[in-house]
């Protein structure tokens, strides 16, 4: 099931629609401005965002573009009433993906949702997690404030983590994001998971990348231990 926010202050609509996408097997929460909006997406894990415009408190705009700035790549569908030019023009400045301009119909809606949470956006250019940074621009990782030196592999698999922290990414879907129908032999992925963990944990007082028992692996900055990846 696909788990998504709509931040919408008509209570009418956001029922409506929440109750459509339920019927559509796709999980809804609501918040009625953007302040509870970002609440929200600070506290859970989304398949995609969707953001009305002109919201109370704070603007979907302000919203969309504090998430892209938080390294948040949480794809974004902008429900709007404007259907002016400059208007999509400053919702893809600042970070957007897409946009369905009411009113609307509900099919078309359950469409976009399920074609953008196919893909992450690619509209941040900074991952982030705890004190781990990755820049998309620049190629560089660092982890409180010291660069890190990675393997492409390597760069890729944190991308993947960075990109889906805190949930946790089984073996088989590392393996197929990094290698296709074709992955090396066993070990390999066990050789760049210990190499990353190596990198990133090394030097540091609290491991962020852990095994999860029967489950895969996760970047998380949780107290309990991670166990050895070697």
């Amino acid at each position: 099931m696909l788990n998504v926010l709509l931040v919408e202050d008509d209570i009418d609509l956001a029922a409506t629609i929440v109750q459509y996408l339920e019927l559509e097997d796709i999980h809804c929460d609501h918040a009625s401005n953007g302040v509870a909006g970002l609440h929200f997406m600070r506290l859970n894990r989304y398949d995609s965002l969707l953001l009305d415009i002109n919201l109370p408190r704070l603007d979907g705009l302000t919203v969309c573009q504090q998430l892209r700035d938080d390294g948040d790549d949480t794809p974004v569908l902008m429900l709007t009433a404007r259907d002016q030019l400059e208007d999509k023009i400053q919702g893809f400045k600042a970070g957007t993906d897409d946009y369905l301009v009411k009113p609307f119909e509900l099919e078309e809606l359950v469409a976009r949702v399920q074609a953008l949470a196919k893909r992450r956006s690619g509209q941040t250019r900074v991952l982030q997690y705890a004190d781990l940074v990755m820049n998309l621009d620049s190629k560089t990782v660092s982890r409180s404030g010291r660069q890190l030196k990675l393997s492409p592999t390597g760069w890729r698999l944190l991308e993947l983590l960075l990109r889906n922290s805190p949930k946790v990414l089984t073996r088989a879907t590392i393996e197929q994001s990094l290698w296709g129908d074709e992955p090396p032999d066993s070990n390999s992925l066990k050789v760049h998971m210990f190499n990353l963990r190596k990198a990133i944990d090394g030097n540091a007082d609290v491991p962020l990348l852990h095994t999860i028992a029967g489950q895969g692996f996760a970047l998380r900055d949780i107290a309990t231990p991670a166990k050895d990846l070697s």
